[in-house]
């Protein structure tokens, strides 16, 4: 076939009646506002890591995180909303970190881990906040057991610089609730917690999410001093006191060891009186300024 400049006659022909271009066809991608909601694909679904057993938290005595409704639910309400106007600046006065809380007693047994739960449940409900669950009570690490947590990397690991903290954070199943589990055992845990890297964590978590709480299940504040230095860290303390059980002189003593925080409220556990719940109650949510 004869050819005209490296084209053929038929093609040349072609391409005055506009049957073919001499250049290659292109298509622009369509934006995707114009792609129909069906036509689109999925986004990926990311699963939570942990399942949390709430038979469990059931036969505990604990909140149902299904259920809005029932007398610990709204005590729990009542327990949690002094601390949320304080961590989102609603209060009279604006706290430092105060959207880190910690929870904790001044012995073993008056019920801190079941208060530090049931408040970080209680917080997952709300509708425009999220909460991070960490279980600072790295001796005796009851959270991290709660959840089956125990054996997994966490907070020690990542004061150690072993691990970041992204990869030991754990999604649960309850949407706006995620775990910090305490990590391996460490003989020089206290020292961890008074480090400089714990300061440069915990202020990390509390300036990461506008809309994030923080809640420490720390070890009781007589039973060991990593306490009152976790106590340092945070905005907001909750002293769980044990009904007719801890002596006055005990929890003054306690008292005694927050006295460079700001803000500490003070629930009573264990009591009967009045509520008719068996043997979980909780009431007064107070203020004590002991530096003053």
């Amino acid at each position: 076939m004869k050819q005209v400049s490296g084209v053929s006659i038929i093609e040349k022909a072609l391409e005055k009646q506009g049957d073919i271009s001499p250049e290659p066809a292109t298509f622009e991608a369509v934006p995707d506002e114009f792609v129909p909601e069906a036509a689109k694909p999925p986004p990926p679904v990311s699963k939570p890591q942990i399942v949390v057993n709430r038979e469990r938290l059931q036969e505990r005595g604990m909140l149902s995180p299904d259920a809005a409704e029932g007398q610990l639910a709204e005590e729990y309400r009542m327990i949690k909303r002094p601390l949320l106007m304080n961590a989102f600046g609603e209060g009279a006065e604006v706290i430092p970190h105060a959207n880190l809380i910690l929870v904790t007693s001044s012995l073993p047994g008056e019920g801190k881990t079941f208060t530090a739960v049931n408040l970080a449940l209680s917080i997952a409900a709300e509708r425009d906040k999220t909460v991070l669950l960490i279980d600072a009570d790295v001796v005796k690490p009851a959270a991290s057991r709660l959840f089956d947590a125990h054996e997994r990397p966490g907070l020690i690991d990542v004061l150690e610089r072993e691990r970041p903290l992204a990869d030991v954070l754990l999604r649960t199943d309850i949407p706006k609730l995620t775990l910090l589990p305490a990590g391996r055992h460490h003989t020089h845990a206290t020292e961890l917690l008074a480090s400089e890297e714990m300061q440069r964590l915990a202020r990390e978590i509390s300036q990461r999410y506008p809309d994030r709480v923080v809640v420490f299940d720390s070890p009781p504040l007589l039973a060991t001093t990593q306490a009152s230095v976790l106590a340092t860290h945070v905005g907001q303390v909750v002293l769980v006191v044990e009904a007719e059980a801890t002596p006055q002189y005990i929890v003054k003593e306690a008292a005694d060891m927050l006295s460079t925080c700001e803000v500490v409220g003070c629930v009573l556990n264990k009591t009967q009186q009045g509520f008719g719940l068996g043997y979980y109650a909780y009431y007064g949510y107070k203020y004590y300024n002991y530096g003053e």
